[in-house]
């Protein structure tokens, strides 16, 4: 995968003056790296002269706005809790409007609403992309659903190849086109960590200049579990008391992980910074990066760590291992386990100089391999192949 820019080339039967027409399809426009893939997806699509739609089958969210003042159409179907079947009619008469367009969903959910309100619809090929791994084996009441809705999908796109094995083991896909296409991000963004940028962010923080300052970006939810970072940074501070976590995401768990926080006695040193617009800017302050989730796809995070040349510590779930290298751009410990999370950074924070050649390393690769133009050339060539060629996945 190179990192130079790739024309993206859509041959989709739906045009809009004169222009390929596609279909976003998500649950919301909330702050995260479905959300931020899905922006910059359809940026690239309409530099290359694509005309993009973006259904919202809850609320728009946030991230809406930078669409919305690009000119992107963007609508919300504000479904309500259970099965909306006024969700659904809406989302219908919103496709109706683009005979034709390629149907692009994200995610399970967004999915199953998305192919059943196409029912009998004249659209071109539905996509849909897993950016998440199914947790539970891909038991429950959703995972039920979007199997159905399987047999009215086209393509099926997973972010990484642990995820791609791990579809076709199930049967999710089993008569489908089924391929990797890894995330991508737009590498210009990132630039490598400075004193700089560590100093600047240790007097935003308010603490000593010689702090060595820990950070995840994530939504504050049960996934990423950062109740078990929380821990395991208690026992970082007892090893190192000058040191700090930041936790930079929004979420429903916020006041119960402050609680945590106190209950380990380390609540002074940890960091909630919510939602924020300069991620790239905070990475570039840190010494480590760190991520506890019980489950991951293949983590936008994690690749924009890597392009801030940061050495990571992370729980080897989903496609983590296929973004951190053991052993050569940071380390890979089991989930749900404070003490080797905790053992791990501490290592790292000890050894400086090593830290600093993992990052470098995580850097090279990204570079080479996280090309966010690269990623929408190969989406840009599932939308207009048979089905039996996408299924060869090289």
């Amino acid at each position: 995968m190179s990192n130079h820019p790739v024309p993206v080339c859509l041959p989709s039967p739906s045009t809009s003056g004169g222009r390929s027409t596609v279909i976003h399809v998500v649950e919301n426009l909330n702050r995260g790296g479905l959300e931020r893939v899905v922006i910059d997806l359809i940026r690239a699509q309409r530099a290359a002269g694509m005309c993009c739609r973006v259904i919202c089958l809850f609320e728009p969210g946030p991230l809406a706005n930078e669409l919305i003042a690009d000119g992107v159409d963007v609508r919300a179907c504000n479904k309500r809790h259970g099965l909306d079947l006024r969700a659904l009619s809406r989302m219908r008469t919103l496709l109706r409007e683009d005979p034709g367009a390629v149907l692009h969903s994200h995610n399970a959910v967004a999915h199953y609403y998305a192919a059943l309100a196409a029912v009998g619809l004249r659209l071109g090929r539905v996509v849909n992309t897993r950016h998440a791994m199914p947790v539970g084996g891909g038991a429950g009441r959703r995972e039920w659903l979007y199997r159905r809705s399987m047999c009215m999908t086209d393509v099926a796109v997973a972010v990484c190849e642990t995820a791609r094995l791990q579809l076709q083991r199930q049967g999710v896909c089993p008569s489908l086109g089924l391929v990797a296409i890894p995330n991508g991000i737009e590498l210009e963004r990132f630039l490598p960590v400075s004193a700089q940028a560590r100093r600047q962010l240790a007097e935003t923080l308010e603490v000593p200049p010689d702090t060595l300052l820990i950070g995840t970006v994530g939504r504050l939810n049960e996934v990423k579990d950062h109740a078990t970072l929380i821990r395991a940074f208690r026992l970082v501070h007892e090893a190192l008391p000058a040191t700090a976590l930041l936790l930079i995401g929004g979420g429903a768990l916020r006041a119960q992980l402050e609680t945590v926080a106190r209950t380990e006695g380390v609540d002074g040193a940890v960091y909630f910074f919510g939602d924020r617009g300069d991620v790239d800017v905070l990475l570039r302050g840190l010494d480590l990066f760190a991520m506890s989730s019980l489950t991951e796809g293949y983590s936008v995070a994690l690749l924009e760590a890597s392009a801030v040349a940061l050495p990571i510590v992370a729980t080897d779930v989903g496609g983590n291992a296929e973004i951190v290298r053991q052993d050569v751009s940071g380390q890979l410990v089991p989930a749900s386990d404070p003490k080797a999370l905790a053992a791990a950074m501490i290592s790292l924070l000890r050894d400086r100089e090593r830290a600093a050649a993992m990052g470098r390393a995580g850097r090279e690769w990204v570079l080479g391999e996280g090309s966010f133009q690269s990623m929408a050339a190969r989406y840009a060539g599932i939308y207009g192949q048979p089905t039996a060629q996408v299924g060869a996945n090289p």
